[in-house]
């Protein structure tokens, strides 16, 4: 086992180049994840997975697909799938209809997913429906906590059905902040009572069903000057400490506005991924760099992050590493022809039309 391989990196499009090919094979390499830009069809994606895992077998494939607006892949065959939203009102008229119609979407998601190579997506939200966040909107399930909690429950159960794990995100909530931490640095100025009486509630109920969980680019001033995802306060002594999470906790993309300062200071992505790791971030991500000089953030993160380990500035972690290969799936995936006509698929399928 790899001592600890925490960056999750991109490639710049829908082959590998030999820049790609030396980044993944990069001892600190753990992940890569994929946008709409690696799709071309299902064929060409499922021979980039291979061809990625060939240089690492124990590659976590990663990619945001949650449907409606976020989801990454839409042709050749995939599913489109409902926004979150749409599972909340359909709680509304029939509770238990919805329950199902959640563990169908996690079914269907994870195993088209998986029939590619795709090992792991980014889901379900669990942030709260506040309707302050044009970010997240739609993307939520529900304003009541508790209905989020239980719908996100039956998507991650269709996800485990199909051998996938989940994520939690964004911890401890994003939906009330009006700010989008792609393009800002966005601050919840609630207190701490609040934010965990409500907006972080589904990480307490969800416990143990939790795989892993991404806190959110949000600084809360209330309870620590660092946004969460930085924040030993929000990651060590909330999540981990009074929440008892034990799973994997991955920051969101590093090369967000959200991402680029801390403590006042601008940061380098590179320098942010340390904080994040120090803070109790298992893995980290950077996304949509590999396109941009010719890769050089990438190869910076890489870098700095070998140096930093170097000069004791940064220490592997043997339990995050478990982490990461704990999501990694268990089980083979159904070839895409046998799961067109597979009963659960098609029962799934049908439980989707509402």
């Amino acid at each position: 086992m790899t001592l600890h391989a925490p960056i999750i990196l991109d490639t710049a499009g829908p082959a590998l180049d030999a820049n790609d090919r030396r980044r993944l094979a990069h001892p600190l390499t753990g992940g890569l994840i994929l946008f709409a830009r690696h799709f071309e069809s299902r064929a060409q994606l499922t021979g980039l997975i291979a061809e990625a895992k060939s240089i690492r077998p124990d590659l976590l494939v990663c990619v945001d697909h949650e449907g409606g607006r976020v989801q990454r892949f839409k042709t050749d065959g995939f599913t489109h799938l409902p926004t979150m939203r749409a599972f909340g009102e359909l709680w509304m008229r029939d509770a238990m209809r919805a329950t199902a119609a959640a563990s169908a979407a996690g079914y269907v998601l994870a195993s088209e997913l998986r029939a590619c190579g795709v090992d792991f997506s980014f889901t379900p939200v669990v942030d709260l429906d506040h309707g302050r966040s044009a970010v997240i909107g739609d993307r939520a399930f529900h304003r009541d906590a508790r209905v989020v909690t239980l719908l996100a429950k039956s998507l991650m159960h269709g996800l485990l059905l199909a051998g996938m794990a989940n994520c939690g995100k964004h911890f401890p909530g994003h939906g009330y902040a009006q700010a989008d931490s792609h393009v800002a640095a966005p601050v919840d100025q609630r207190s701490r009572r609040a934010i965990l009486a409500d907006d972080a509630q589904p990480y307490a109920w969800l416990g143990g069903t939790l795989s892993s969980v991404m806190p959110a680019h949000i600084t809360y001033p209330k309870v620590d000057a660092r946004p969460a995802g930085f924040s030993h306060v929000w990651l060590q002594e909330i999540l981990r400490g009074e929440l008892g999470f034990t799973g994997a906790i991955f920051s969101d993309d590093l090369s967000m506005e959200g991402a680029r300062v801390i403590d006042g200071r601008a940061v380098s992505p590179s320098a942010a991924a340390i904080e994040a790791l120090h803070a109790g971030c298992d893995l980290v991500l950077l996304c949509n760099q590999s396109k941009v000089d010719g890769g050089a953030p990438v190869d910076a993160l890489l870098d700095e992050l070998t140096d930093a380990q170097g000069r004791g500035r940064w220490r592997p972690d043997a339990a995050s590493e478990a982490r990461r290969v704990a999501l990694l799936p268990q089980t083979d995936p159904l070839p895409w022809d046998e799961l067109m006509h597979a009963p659960a698929y098609q029962h799934a399928l049908e439980r989707l039309a509402f």
